[in-house]
């Protein structure tokens, strides 16, 4: 379980405060403005942005005094950050040994992981020779083949058109499922995510202001999330 209370920092434009829980084999997806504080909550829980107050666990354990690397973390970015003179199978692989220096087990693991999301045939190829859809699942194989419990992503799949980016969001379901992953997942497509998510933060002024399931979108409370979702609030049917 990862859990947030009240984690906080204080910014010269706001301060940011935060609490929050997740389970195993949930996705939770933040929507808000841009600015509202997502990109920052995810910073703080990786260990990349400052934390003045609060507390941040998972399981029971405190991650605050952990660095990075040392938390049960890991996250893909809109920019999938390939190497592009790397193969994808050197992609997946750094994501277990910097220096790719992987044993018989390590090995079969970066195959497991490229058969899982269809790739396991482009194994030999550079990023430059992918689609867009194809990059994101290296990236997303990378994150998967370190088998941390805590996946963080931050928008991976918004500049792919929809049929892509729903390929995507049901192969992230699947293997959070399979794998019993905790996912927050930033996204500026509520409607999309909804279909996916267990619960969605509506994040605001970097605060959360509403946190249920998709149906918040079809009857959302707070005046801004309705100014947030204008047009594209679900309308759920009778």
């Amino acid at each position: 379980m990862l859990t947030l209370t009240d984690l906080a920092a204080s910014y010269p434009e706001q301060t940011q405060c935060f609490s929050l829980t997740a389970a195993p084999g949930t996705i939770t997806a933040l929507i808000g403005p841009s600015g509202a504080g997502k990109s920052t909550l995810l910073a703080m829980i990786g260990g990349f942005a400052r934390v003045d107050s609060g507390t941040l666990s998972f399981n029971g354990n405190s991650l605050l005094p952990l660095t990075p690397a040392e938390r049960p973390i890991t996250t893909l970015f809109q920019d999938n950050n390939l190497f592009w003179h790397m193969s994808v199978q050197q992609n997946i692989a750094i994501g277990l040994n910097a220096g790719l220096r992987l044993n018989e087990q390590q090995q079969q693991q970066v195959q497991d992981v490229a058969l899982r999301l269809g790739i396991d045939g482009l194994l030999s190829r550079k990023p430059a020779q992918l689609s867009g859809g194809q990059q994101q699942r290296v990236g997303l194989a990378r994150c998967l083949v370190r088998n941390r419990p805590v996946l963080l992503l931050d928008e991976p799949f918004s500049a792919l058109d929809p049929a892509l980016r729903y390929e995507l969001l049901q192969l992230l379901r699947e293997q959070t499922n399979r794998m019993q992953l905790t996912v927050l997942m930033i996204t500026h497509h509520p409607s999309e995510a909804a279909g996916v998510a267990n619960q969605m933060a509506f994040i605001h002024n970097g605060r959360i202001l509403e946190l249920g399931d998709g149906e918040l979108l079809s009857a959302p409370r707070t005046t801004e999330l309705r100014a947030y979702l204008g047009t594209t609030a679900v309308i759920r049917e009778e």
